[in-house]
């Protein structure tokens, strides 16, 4: 059982702690999404160097799959920092060529598996990321969220609560995801990953199916697929506290994916008849 789990197992209210001092924002409007672009670009430009900041000059990390995505944002009450972004890249049926990034960076080998998945269930899990100033601990220097240096460090230093919380902005994430799959009716995700955060989700219960070798795109990364009802099954059974999280205690998922599947079934049935 990971850390996270065992979080979230120990402290029965975790779900309502964490929304105490985090809220999850969807970016419906242009401001909140060029505040995920930013976040992106302090992330991936900044912290790490996945990339090179003089191709965005603006300070906005964006792509063009950006227009056919959905985002998220984890937002910090107290300040009004942006912690963490997510983006889920939505199938396009209007545009019969049209592919996912990890179609085109990627070699795909499970063929038949992909042909059982409908291509308008399918949707691209991608640009997750945390701000560095949220996964620091307490007495660690420095921040790149453009506060005072010491205000945010000193408020997330300042309460235990609200420091057990930070390692489930990951978990968070991925509710995000589960929500906006859940508008959708997504009922399978893509991943072009990390071969060290297939691991770290693996921790968390998504065992992803891998779909073709190790390709090296700004490291050693490879295809994978889920399907989310067989995941959530699964976190369910192993611990409800964290299913809880991911679904807003059945929110999400139950009530709008699986009554989506399940229409989508009786016409499969139909058309087979």
């Amino acid at each position: 059982m990971s850390k996270v789990e065992s979080g979230l197992k120990e402290h029965k209210n975790i779900v309502e702690l964490f929304l105490e001092y985090f809220e999850m924002v969807p970016a419906t409007t242009d401001t909140l999404k060029y505040e995920a672009y930013g976040l992106r670009y302090q992330v991936y430009c900044l912290e790490t160097r996945f990339l090179n900041p003089n191709d965005f000059p603006d300070g906005l990390e964006k792509d063009e799959y950006d227009h056919s995505a959905e985002h998220f944002l984890i937002r910090h009450r107290k300040t009004g920092a942006y912690a963490a972004t997510a983006r889920l890249i939505l199938p396009n049926p209007n545009c019969p060529g049209w592919v996912f990034p990890i179609e085109r960076l990627s070699r795909l080998e499970c063929l038949e598996l992909l042909h059982k998945v409908p291509r308008n269930r399918l949707a691209e899990a991608s640009r997750f990321c945390v701000s560095r100033d949220f996964k620091r601990r307490r007495g660690e220097a420095g921040t790149t969220t453009g506060l005072e240096s010491q205000s945010l460090r000193d408020i997330l230093a300042a309460s235990l609560d609200e420091r057990r919380v930070l390692p489930h902005i990951t978990v968070a994430l991925i509710a995000c995801v589960v929500r906006m799959s859940a508008h959708h009716g997504i009922t399978h995700w893509y991943g072009f990953m990390e071969t060290s955060l297939i691991r770290l989700f693996r921790s968390l219960g998504m065992c992803w199916t891998v779909l073709g070798p190790v390709t090296d795109f700004h490291g050693a990364r490879q295809p994978c697929i889920i399907e989310i009802s067989e995941y959530l099954d699964r976190v369910k059974q192993r611990n409800s506290q964290l299913w809880d999280m991911l679904t807003d205690f059945g929110r999400f998922w139950r009530d709008d994916v699986q009554a989506v599947t399940g229409n989508q079934a009786s016409e499969g049935k139909s058309a087979a008849a």
